[in-house]
């Protein structure tokens, strides 16, 4: 197989549930329950560089919420 027939064409959006974690899913296929777009699509490199750049916390919001009311 040649590199063109190998390259990854989907375009993905971006998506976030409610414990503000996010993950990349195909454009074309319905967004999952849970899961609510973010606005951001396009290629996977560009989407996985969005969730890179905006999603710089990886503990889920209930815990952050939590470790917050801990620590008052």
């Amino acid at each position: 197989m040649s590199r063109e027939q190998n390259e990854d064409t989907t375009v993905y959006r971006v998506v976030v549930n409610h414990e503000e974690q996010y993950s990349i899913w195909p454009d074309y296929l319905p967004i999952p329950l849970g899961w609510s777009d973010t606005g951001k699509n396009g290629l996977k490199d560009e989407c996985l560089a969005y969730v890179k750049e905006v999603w710089t916390d990886m503990r889920p919001l209930s815990l952050r919420q939590k470790m917050e009311t801990s620590a008052r």
